[in-house]
């Protein structure tokens, strides 16, 4: 059911218009005894649920009685963080998602339904597990908040990815990230109804349709007045969904008519700390980016290749090589077989030769930028060529070069409109 939905590609929702809108469809849920709340973590602080969540603790008081942000592989948030995005919340409400350790199977997905909608390119069953809070909580409305934007791995993100992966188990995780990548990003970014989310869509109709999950999607675009939320839409089944990733394709998808050369992203050291989530600067634009094209990511705060230190140690054992050389990578190594979700990354994060990727990390060595597979730029060189401060989202002219400056890869999915067909 849609409870609440408004949005347009020109509209911008202040606060009070949100409050009075959060406010009511609450009401509209009725009496509700013991809440739970999913917000991304920081790597999503542009989209909102912060603020949401805020809300939701100012109507429901200590009925709230937890928050869990959906950390998915990702670390688990700072004190200073929590504080900056969720304002006026207290801190003791806050748990910590383990995907490893704190999860329950609810379900198993089956090989022969995953080989159906991947088109034979996988052919295998996918465990699906959630965090045990979920199941044990005892919580009659658990609340999913988040951004609706162009996702590499599932096409749209949030609605369940949410649930299966942000507080999901290593197991579906893994396995769903494979199905993705193998089977295309190119063919799902930019689609609502893709074969992972069809997987996602078989768990939630069969394994966790029975929990109070009510879901509040935002759709966050920059525009000539700034960057604002475009949209809200509140639901507990696939229409509020397909109602904000409609929007969201109007306002976060930017279709070129020529192909990017060189594209410089910036990396915003606080949001972007590996390469794990700062790679959105290769998935993102790499539909626009023209052969024997470059992309230079300025990456201030780049420490680590992953979120997770087992995950961090594979990346730099195999490197982002190209899809065929990851697939023998698969079948001669079990570590690797066992963590299809960082097989899966490896695939996203390579331009297969096509395009060169320069990275200039803030805290990673020449050395290590090079072993992981990417072409290496000191950082304060580069910032003095390429100053962001200086350029402005879309084409630029720097020094007679045509560059196409992105100041946040994770706004956006860019392409060309002869390669997006």
């Amino acid at each position: 059911m849609l409870y609440f939905g408004k949005g347009a590609a020109d509209y911008a929702f202040g606060h009070e218009e949100l409050k009075k809108a959060v406010f009511k469809t609450f009401d509209l849920l009725g009496a509700r005894r013991k809440v739970l709340a999913i917000p991304p973590d920081f790597t999503r602080f542009h989209s909102r649920a912060g603020e949401l969540t805020a809300l939701a603790y100012e109507y429901y008081g200590e009925r709230l009685t937890d928050i869990m942000p959906a950390l998915g592989t990702h670390f688990k948030m700072t004190d200073a963080e929590i504080v900056k995005m969720f304002a006026g919340v207290p801190s003791s409400l806050f748990r910590v998602h383990n995907w490893r350790e704190d999860v329950v199977t609810v379900g198993e997905v089956p090989g022969e339904y995953v080989k159906e909608v991947s088109e034979g390119v996988v052919d295998y069953a996918v465990p699906m597990q959630v965090n045990k809070l979920l199941l044990e909580g005892g919580y009659d409305l658990i609340l999913s908040l988040g951004q609706v934007v162009p996702h590499e791995v599932i096409g749209m993100a949030n609605y369940n990815k949410n649930i299966f992966v942000g507080v999901g188990g290593s197991e579906c995780i893994n396995k769903s990230h494979f199905i993705g990548a193998a089977y295309g990003m190119e063919r799902i970014m930019g689609r609502a109804l893709s074969p992972v989310r069809k997987v996602l869509n078989y768990a939630s109709d069969n394994f966790t349709n029975h929990l109070p999950i009510v879901y509040l999607q935002t759709v966050i675009s920059e525009g000539k007045d700034g960057l604002q939320m475009r949209g809200l839409f509140v639901g507990d089944d696939f229409e509020c969904f397909e109602k904000a990733a409609a929007l969201s394709l109007e306002t976060n998808f930017r279709m070129l008519d020529r192909e990017m050369h060189k594209v410089v992203v910036w990396l915003d050291p606080e949001e972007f700390r590996s390469t794990w989530l700062g790679n959105k600067s290769v998935y993102r634009t790499r539909m626009a980016i023209a052969d024997e094209g470059e992309l230079i990511v300025l990456a201030p705060g780049l420490h680590q290749f992953g979120e997770d230190p087992v995950n961090d140690a594979l990346i730099r054992k195999y490197g982002y090589v190209h899809t065929p050389q990851v697939l023998e990578y698969i079948e001669a190594n079990e570590d690797l077989r066992n963590s299809l979700g960082v097989a899966a990354h490896l695939i996203h994060g390579t331009s297969e030769g096509r395009f060169r990727i320069t990275y200039c990390p803030g805290h990673l060595t020449k050395e290590e930028i090079e072993h992981a597979g990417y072409n290496y730029a000191p950082l304060d060189a580069m910032l003095q060529k390429y100053d962001p401060a200086a350029l402005k989202d879309g084409w630029n002219t720097v020094n007679g070069e045509e560059i196409y400056y992105i100041s946040n890869p994770a706004l956006g999915l860019w392409a060309y409109r002869e390669r997006f067909k």
